[in-house]
């Protein structure tokens, strides 16, 4: 039994419940995994770069894409325990079957280059701190991540990533380090800032598909079915449907994790906006720049926590960027996946797997530029999670396949408004592209 099954156990009985502190520690899990991964090393680039290249001018964005972060992955994560599968195996469903397997695609090709992003970012940020050619490194990253997903049951590889979550706590310190004009931050925050410019807009599509991005809405609700299992419910009609209490302890859990990682989005913009970009170093590519950038300015221990953020991020971000793509193939093609399942029961999940991590390698092999894969990898997941957030928004709001336990109406409000914004957003981006 799970300590949240447990709470609500004690709570039934009649006995004294927890203190709503730990009760809220213990609700926290898949959310706060997803939330972390989001801040992946091709996020912490694309944070870079928009603080060095555009100022203060986009910190705005961490506020609202909170809240619309948070209800998108509020439904995938509602959407897996009332159904009781990931979602795309409710896609392959309810979606005709050519546009379902054409998001799947979608889905699978930008996991796929963003894992060899990531590993060239890792690699990159630990030559820098500890020698050694990068391609060790892309190899060494790749072989102890792949063992670990292939060899650690569920229950490890859950805890060891909710430990890597620590990792982002850098690049809130290092913010506070830089000592911030916090009034003149502030100021930009309630105050939004517009440009016309093409390379603003392309940067805030950007900022938009490294905070909501395609692969966490596969990977938060097939991580919710994989705690059902976890909890024993091992068939479908097991795991379908959910108590009010279940309910709110995933919102809780996923709301935590969406405002952890936006809070470092933040952070992170305002850290390489009032030194790098304040001191005109426009010139950042990726994180590593921006690290280098930050020893003079800032001090050598902000030059480390910067640097090897990065290496942490990459080693929670990239089994969730694989792990999506195998619960998205193997539940559009019905094989048996998830996995607290061993490889031998579901080998074909594993395969999917594995050939992510494997391509990764290849890609950086094969002289993967980091700085333009970062980043447009970023810009990828912003045009392609348009769609993907119509489908979820549907899928949440339908009485047939959610019973009971439909997104509420300020949800669907939230949820179709970030759909028209990251719309108007891409649309914006191709159209001054055009005019250039």
């Amino acid at each position: 039994m799970s300590a949240a099954e447990a709470a609500g156990k004690r709570a039934r009985s009649g006995q004294p419940p927890a203190s709503r502190a730990i009760r809220f520690l213990r609700t926290l899990g898949p959310g706060i995994i997803t939330g972390a991964a989001d801040d992946d090393p091709s996020g912490i680039s694309t944070y870079s770069v928009a603080g060095a290249t555009t100022g203060l001018s986009t910190v705005w964005l961490a506020l609202i894409t909170t809240p619309m972060m948070a209800v998108v992955q509020g439904m995938c994560a509602r959407i897996g325990m009332v159904t009781g599968v990931g979602l795309a195996a409710v896609m392959r469903r309810v979606l005709p079957r050519w546009l379902a397997f054409a998001l799947a695609g979608i889905v699978i090709i930008a996991n796929t280059f963003n894992i060899g992003a990531d590993l060239a970012g890792m690699a990159a940020s630990a030559h820098m701190v500890a020698g050694l050619p990068v391609v060790i490194w892309v190899l060494a990253f790749a072989s102890v991540l792949l063992l670990t997903e292939l060899l650690c049951s569920y229950q490890v590889l859950s805890s060891v990533l909710k430990w890597l979550a620590l990792a982002l706590f850098a690049y809130i310190l290092t913010a506070f380090l830089v000592h911030p004009d916090w009034g003149m931050i502030l100021r930009h925050v309630v105050v939004p800032e517009f440009h016309t410019d093409p390379r603003w807009i392309t940067t805030v599509v950007a900022l938009l598909g490294t905070t909501i991005s395609p692969y966490l809405f596969f990977w938060q609700s097939s991580m919710m079915v994989e705690e059902e299992k976890d909890r024993g419910r091992k068939t479908v009609s097991q795991r379908k449907g959910a108590t009010k209490n279940e309910i709110a302890d995933a919102h809780a859990d996923v709301n935590a994790g969406m405002v952890y990682s936006n809070l470092v989005m933040f952070f992170i913009i305002v850290t390489t906006a009032v030194t790098l970009g304040a001191h005109g170093k426009h010139d950042i590519a990726t994180a590593q720049d921006a690290a280098e950038a930050l020893r003079p300015l800032a001090g050598n221990f902000s030059y480390i926590l910067f640097t090897l953020g990065m290496v942490g991020t990459g080693l929670l971000a990239i089994p969730v960027l694989a792990g999506s793509s195998a619960y998205v193939a193997s539940e559009m093609m019905s094989y048996r996946e998830g996995l607290g399942e061993p490889p031998r029961r579901a080998p074909r999940f594993y395969a999917i797997l594995a050939a992510g991590i494997v391509v990764g390698v290849v890609l950086n092999l094969m002289r993967l530029d980091p700085i333009k894969t970062l980043f447009w990898s970023a810009v990828f997941n912003g045009v392609a999670a348009v769609p993907l957030v119509f489908a979820v928004v549907m899928i949440a709001s339908n009485s047939k396949i959610m019973g009971k336990w439909t997104s509420s109406l300020v949800a669907r409000c939230w949820g179709w408004l970030t759909f028209a914004l990251m719309s108007a957003a891409a649309i914006a981006m191709f159209a001054f592209w055009n005019k250039q």
